[in-house]
This record gives C-alpha cells, structure tokens and sequence, in this order.
C-alpha cells in the first residue's frame, strides 16, 4: 500500500525531520529543564535560565545543534561524529540519545536506534519526542503492537506540541497492518491539527478513496494537487478518483501533469497501460 513517503520525502528531508521528532526548541530543551541546573547557586524558586547551565551541559548542547544541523544536510557520519562528542561532554544528555536513534534509522541499524531511543528514555522518561520516534522505529520493523504505547504515550502528555505528527505516523502503522478505521481516526486527529502536511491528507485521500467515499477523496486530494508539493503519487490517485467519479475534464488534466512532470516514474507508466486498479 502506498503511504505517499517516497520520492515525497526526498524532496522534503527538513519537513521529514521535523515530522520524525526534531521539533522545536531542541537547542534549549535541556538548560530549560534539567533540574540538576538549578543547583548551581541558584535559589530553587527561580526560574532556570541559560546561565545556569552546567559548562558540560553547554558543550554538550552546541554539539548537538552542530549534529542536527549536519544531519538535516544529509551528512550522517558528521553528524554521528558530533553527537559523539556531545555525548562525551555530557554522557547523560538525553536529547543527544534522541537525536543518535534517529541517525541510526537512517543508516538502518535499528539495533543501535533501539539502543539509543532506550537510554534517552532512562535520562528522561517524560521526553515524548523520544517515545515517538521509538514507536516509529518499533512500526518500521513491524512490532506494531509494541509501536502504539509510545505514541499513545506521548500523545498523553500534556505539554508534547507534536500531536500533529504522532497522530500521522500512528495512523501509517494502522495501515500497515490494515486497521483502516483506526487509520482513519489517527489521520483525520492529525489533519485537524495541521491540514498542510501532504503526507496526511494523501493518506486520507487513499483510505476514503478505497472504501469508495469519493467526494471526501477527492476533497483531500485536491487539496494537494492543487498545491506545490503535488507529486507522481498525488497526481495518480487524483486521476483515479476523478476517473471513478466520471469527471473525464479533470481525469485528463491530472494525466496530462503526471505525464508531463514524472515520464518515467511509476504512475506514469501505469497511467500509460491504463492500469487503474492496480
């Protein structure tokens, strides 16, 4: 089943990034908060402030921007080598942890990602960033049952500002495993809460479009299509919809884009066989 996380994706690695747990406010989440900061001369009631922060801690934190921004550009073992030292500088900065998983499920070593979301998890049990990039990596190897308390998990804190993105990758793993009204519920969560990610609402578009409900298909489809980040997929699945709905003007001015704009990609060639149901 398509889950509109392919040639998407590579166009949008910062906006990935961002979907898989490097929210914001990454640079400051640990002087903001480690209560160990506050013991530096510090009166218990003040508020903690960057001041406070321990030298190793500080250390710790500008390498890990250095990683993040090194793994935003695609360059991994950099960013690995970063993350290296910043765990050095501070072994129990838990944000480090995090963001060390999340290199290692691009470099599908699933052992160490586990390995890392783990000990993240030991140094700060409440991060829910952390717990859902554990449920991602947990649905990518197929342990969906294992996948679902950690995003329901992070979806129960009150102060996570990430539903968005939790709900999404929730309801790609319902599909997975075919729990479609489950799916359902996951996604359209999500798309009330940001009704610009595409990856939403292209897997919205699907489910709907293959139980039938054209006109809902068609309104989330059409919202991507008619956007800059159309693609191959979008433009594919919108052909099928309008085709189904007997809308023959927009059928041909989706199939006119998809083979203008992707010639050789996937869609395109089942565009040319007239294979619509496959």
């Amino acid at each position: 089943m398509a889950t509109f996380t392919g040639s998407w994706l590579r166009r949008m690695r910062v906006l990935w990034m961002l979907l898989a747990g490097l929210g914001a406010g990454l640079s400051l989440v640990s002087c903001a908060t480690d209560p160990g900061a506050a013991g530096q001369g510090a009166n218990r009631a003040d508020l903690v402030t960057e001041s406070d922060e321990p030298e190793g801690r500080k250390r710790a934190r500008i390498r890990l921007e250095l990683a993040v921004g090194y793994f935003e550009q695609g360059q991994t073992t950099i960013a690995l080598d970063e993350l290296k030292q910043s765990i050095a500088a501070d072994p129990n900065f838990g944000d480090a942890y995090n963001v060390r998983g999340l290199i290692y499920m691009r470099l599908n070593d699933f052992r160490l990602a586990e390995e890392s979301f783990r000990r993240a998890l030991v140094l700060n049990p409440a991060d829910a960033n952390t717990r859902h990039n554990f449920g991602w990596l947990m649905c990518q190897q197929g342990r969906h049952a294992e996948a679902m308390p950690f995003f329901a998990q992070a979806l129960a804190n009150p102060q996570y500002g990430d539903r968005p993105k939790t709900f999404m990758i929730q309801g790609l793993c319902q599909m997975k495993i075919g729990q479609r009204a489950q799916a359902e519920d996951s996604l359209s969560r999500s798309y009330e809460l940001d009704a610009g990610n595409p990856i939403t609402g292209y897997n919205l578009a699907l489910l709907l479009f293959q139980r039938s409900e054209l006109v809902r298909a068609q309104f989330y489809i059409r919202r991507i299509n008619n956007s800059e980040l159309a693609n191959a997929e979008s433009l594919w699945l919108g052909v099928k919809v309008e085709r189904r709905m007997g809308n023959r003007d927009a059928e041909e001015q989706l199939a006119g884009q998809l083979r203008k704009r992707y010639p050789q990609s996937r869609e395109g060639t089942l565009l040319d066989r007239g294979a619509f149901d496959e």
